[in-house]
């Protein structure tokens, strides 16, 4: 299978590393082979390492350096954030966020309502057993 995600102009990437960890952004320029000018709707433009990054299947036509709101419209007329949050990654994402975030007591009710589950499924499980012989 050929290589598909590019560094380009307007492409979508994803921040692994550092304070902004977990935000997306929008590739605005290449200052050059190691760094990017990386924008996005509601943050300031910077420039962000590309080892810091992590380049997604989205892109948005924009220009180079394009304004800020050229960005933001071409964001909201592709609906990024909605498609990376259907997508897998962005549901995987969000279910790390909510595990971490989950409580002593949360996960406690999880085990319980699995306990449960699986005891519903045994007694299903063998009156059939008992039925087959």
């Amino acid at each position: 299978m050929p290589f598909k995600r590019y560094v380009e102009i307007g492409r979508v990437a994803l921040v692994n590393y550092g304070e902004d960890f977990g935000k997306l952004v929008v590739i605005s320029d290449v200052i050059d082979q190691n760094r990017a000018l990386v924008d996005f709707p509601g943050e300031s433009r910077r420039v962000e390492n590309f080892k810091r990054m992590t380049l997604t299947d989205m892109v948005v036509d924009i220009p180079r350096c394009a304004k800020k709101s050229v960005l933001v419209a071409k964001v909201t007329e592709a609906d990024i954030v909605a498609k990376f949050a259907a997508s897998s990654w962005g549901k995987k994402l969000a279910k790390r966020q909510t595990s971490a975030a989950s409580t002593d007591f949360d996960r406690y009710k999880a085990v319980a309502l699995k306990m449960k589950k699986s005891r519903a499924v045994r007694a299903v499980f063998n009156t059939m057993k008992k039925a087959a012989k």
